[in-house]
């Protein structure tokens, strides 16, 4: 029976394909040998063949479906995620006026959510003469796989309401579409009240639940509770850590699960292992895990596939990256774009663009993760001229409309330093810019040192957009800092407070540099008071600024402190006790902070640092230890250090170093207008006027001249710049009475001037 019954599959099974290669109809008798060789498929999970068979049914008008064989193609339809082939057996159903079948009606409603029309499945829902639990639950689900997480949870409250308990199918359902963690919270105390606590399907949707929240000490609680694990719970957790940045737990997790050898390993698993793979740069781990993903099977797959690539990239074996995605089988979209990803946050943009043109002539069109992919790998302006074929090319597929691209074609042309494309790339967009085409265009401005266009688009922003950010008022304060502006600094603090960001710590970090930098260490003192967690930052912000306003014992104190709380310093930090250092004129104590901050920071020397060390020398009078100390430094000196010397040399009247000083800078800028005028200023010290005429003429000569000093004061909103011997200001005749009355002031006051110092 079994074997003659085996014959005739084979036997229908010709006859339907020789009719789908032949656009003929199956020489059926009646409907009897199809539906059993539509089962059989299903059954084999043949599932394309069932529907293809259905096709060729559909054409002859004898044969009838059996209502038993409906759910097989419904079913066939939900794993296929086929919701054409999915209506045409819907309207079949309909025109073929069976009675009200409640399991077939449940078999559409959940095909209908798998294929991703939930609206279907509530019209099916809503038209059914009786429901049951099995009905609800198909519902839910089809609004959680879709992303409906509310309509979910709504019909989920409707389902108790209407005298429905749920089962474990439900819970499962309904937990993957909470939405804040209280209601996970309700919804995991429900699980346990019921009769289906210790099942398997709600507690590993209460472990995705709890990785997706961020909870993953309650995650691992609710792992620990299972008895019996299966794969989904061990590929739960271990993604949940392998996400929220526990990457060693998640391989020692994997490690575990491996040697038990119960479950094989999936695709979603070693997925997730090659990504705590990336994170952790542990590329010999992920080779080994690499061979067992072979050994398993999963070398083309996809899924795998991409997060192997990913993990060689992000180890920096771009070779091995390659490779990898070559091997994928049919690759779609996402595995595209991982590996034009890998490449050009790599740093090979050439290798990007080259995958790029590859997937053009593949199966898979580029979409606007993979232009913003690799718009990302271009961030210098050698990259520029492929910046712009990308453009081009964006335009050429109407993405030139989807605001994230514009926003990462702004940020490209800001990082390749073509400003004046970058402004254009903004005027296109901003009657519809967000929050983060502005942060693009302002944080441009003030990397450029442009202040003044800084204040402009924040005025602009404020009108066009409404509510800044963290990132917008950071910027905004740096600019403060550097005009230096108390009033305008003031203005935009105030607007951190109105928007509810004055707590946020980039905010206030930015609010005391600017405080310190326009002088008023009063008011970022007071702030840094109010911080209740300042981190590194905050600490050496007003540290360094301290130090620079010759509060070198309040400096010191505060790194005291600073130490006291467990908090490690950094170069910044460092340059401020320096500094402090050098004010004070703890001279040893200075030194032996240097001498030790590597071994007992972290913290190498920088120019920075040495820098300090030559002015703490200096500045104690010991100009042969700071000349020996620039002699012997690993470091080649910079014209900085020279000049911190050559500073002092003038001040201490000494000739013999500061010679030797202004000949080494001028080795190094021969035009350098500071050395020549300190050089003079020293022999003119000295009383050696001929040297001093020796001096100016050879300035003569290179054709050097003395930059004029400039001041600035702020006046009701502006910004007035002053200038030596300026004749230009518009109120310099006033200015000049001022001076003039103060010089008067002065003399009356006995002060004698140092003529002989102020020559030039």
């Amino acid at each position: 029976m079994i074997k003659r019954f085996r014959s005739t599959l084979k036997f229908s099974h010709r006859k339907i394909n020789r009719s789908i290669h032949s656009a003929g109809h199956p020489s059926f008798k009646n409907g009897e040998s199809f539906n059993d060789y539509v089962s059989s498929l299903c059954n084999r999970k043949l599932f394309k063949d069932a529907l293809q068979a259905f096709d060729v049914l559909e054409k002859n008008v004898e044969c009838m479906v059996d209502p038993c064989t409906y759910p097989y193609l419904i079913s066939a339809c939900a794993s296929l995620r086929s919701i054409e082939h999915g209506r045409k057996i819907h309207n079949q159903v309909l025109k073929s006026k069976l009675l009200p079948n409640m399991i077939l009606e449940n078999h559409i409603i959940n095909m209908y959510g798998k294929c991703g029309s939930p609206k279907d499945a509530r019209k099916v829902f809503d038209d059914m003469w009786e429901r049951n639990v099995v009905s609800w639950t198909a519902l839910i689900a089809g609004y959680s796989q879709n992303s409906q997480n509310i309509e979910a949870i709504k019909l989920y409250i409707q389902m108790q309401r209407s005298g429905f308990m749920p089962d474990h199918f439900t819970f499962g359902s309904v937990i993957k579409a909470s939405s804040n963690m209280p209601l996970g919270l309700q919804l995991h105390s429900q699980v346990i009240k019921s009769e289906f606590g210790s099942h398997l399907i709600p507690q590993n949707a209460l472990i995705a639940m709890y990785s997706k929240f961020g909870q993953i000490n309650e995650a691992c609680n609710v792992f620990s509770c299972i008895k019996s694990k299966d794969l989904i719970s061990w590929s739960s957790i271990i993604a949940g850590f392998s996400k929220l940045g526990y990457e060693l737990e998640s391989l020692s997790c994997f490690k575990e699960m491996l040697s038990q050898s119960t479950y094989h390993p999936n695709e979603f698993l070693f997925g997730s292992v090659f990504s705590a793979c990336g994170s952790l740069g542990q590329l010999e781990y992920g080779r080994q895990i690499h061979g067992l993903s072979i050994k398993y099977g999963f070398e083309g797959d996809a899924f795998a596939g991409c997060s192997l690539t990913d993990m060689y990239a992000r180890c920096g074996v771009l070779s091995s990256a390659k490779t990898t995605f070559g091997l994928i089988e049919n690759p779609d979209i996402v595995s595209w774009n991982a590996v034009i990803t890998a490449f050009a946050y790599g740093g090979d943009a050439n290798e990007a663009m080259s995958i790029l043109s590859q997937m053009r002539h593949s199966t898979s069109a580029p979409d606007d993760i993979t232009v913003r992919s690799l718009l990302c790998g271009f961030t210098d302006p050698s990259t520029l001229s492929q910046g712009k074929q990308v453009h081009s090319y964006i335009i050429k597929i109407g993405l030139d409309v989807d605001l994230p691209v514009c926003n990462t074609l702004l940020t490209m042309y800001s990082n390749c330093s073509d400003h004046i494309d970058a402004y254009r790339m903004f005027n296109i967009i901003r009657d519809t810019a967000d929050l983060v085409s502005w942060n693009v265009i302002i944080t441009m401005c003030m990397q450029n040192h442009q202040v003044e266009e800084v204040f402009s688009l924040f005025r602009l922003m404020l009108l066009y957009h409404g509510r800044p950010d963290h990132i917008t008022l950071a910027n905004v304060l740096g600019a403060c800092g550097k005009v230096p502006s108390l009033e305008m600094g003031d203005q935009v603090y105030c607007c951190s407070v109105k928007n509810g960001l004055d707590y946020d710590i980039m905010v206030m970090n930015g609010s005391i540099d600017m405080y310190v930098k326009c002088g008023s260490l009063e008011r970022a003192r007071k702030l840094f008071d109010w911080m209740p967690n300042p981190d590194v930052v905050s600490w050496s912000s007003l540290i360094v600024g301290y130090a620079q306003f010759g509060s070198g014992e309040e400096a010191l104190d505060l790194f005291t402190r600073m130490k006291k709380r467990g908090i490690q310093p950094n170069q910044v930090t460092l340059v401020g006790v320096l500094t402090a250092c050098s004010h004070v004129g703890l001279v040893d104590e200075g030194m032996q902070l240097f001498e030790s901050m590597e071994r007992e920071h972290g913290v190498a020397p920088t120019r920075e640092h040495i820098s300090c060390v030559i002015d703490l020398l200096a500045r104690a009078g010991r100009i042969h230890d700071a000349e020996a100390f620039i002699n012997q430094m690993v470091f080649e000196p910079d014209i900085v250090m020279w000049k911190t010397l050559l500073a002092a040399c003038k001040t201490r009247g000494n000739i013999e170093v500061g010679k030797r000083v202004a000949e080494s800078i001028l080795k190094i800028d021969p035009s350098n207008s500071a050395a020549h005028v300190l050089l003079c200023s020293i022999y003119a010290s000295a009383g050696d006027w001929k040297d001093v005429a020796s001096v100016r003429s050879l300035m003569r000569e290179r054709g050097v001249k003395k930059v004029a000093g400039q001041s600035w004061i702020e006046v009701k909103n502006g910004i007035h710049v002053f200038s030596a011997k300026d004749g230009f200001h518009q109120e310099r005749d006033k200015i000049y009475l001022m001076l003039e009355e103060l010089w008067l002031h002065i003399l009356d006051a006995g002060y004698t001037p140092q003529l002989h110092s102020h020559f030039i």
